[in-house]
């Protein structure tokens, strides 16, 4: 399972590391400079949600970001318990 959002797609991003070493001009330095680039990946904020999709309650992964613009229904807290739900079968 990729880490992709359901929702909005957002998935994980390319970028790097910049090391530096050296003082600041600023601070009274010389300046600093790059001595290395490392490759690493921004992942996306992804939350599992319990969430009403098509009329029916399933989990998905979603991204915070998606979660907090509401473009996810929660699904509502269970009520019943499982003891309440076997005596009215066997009735």
């Amino acid at each position: 399972m990729g880490r992709i959002c359901e929702l909005t797609g957002k998935a994980p991003i390319k970028g790097s590391k910049i090391w530096r070493s050296g003082k600041s001009k600023k601070s009274g330095g010389i300046g600093t400079h790059v001595t290395a680039i490392t490759k690493r990946r921004f992942m996306p904020n992804l939350q599992r949600v319990k969430a009403i999709i098509d009329g029916e309650v399933r989990y998905v992964r979603v991204t915070a970001s998606a979660l907090k613009k509401g473009l996810v229904t929660k699904a509502p807290k269970r009520t019943w318990k499982k003891e309440d739900a076997k005596t009215k079968a066997k009735a």
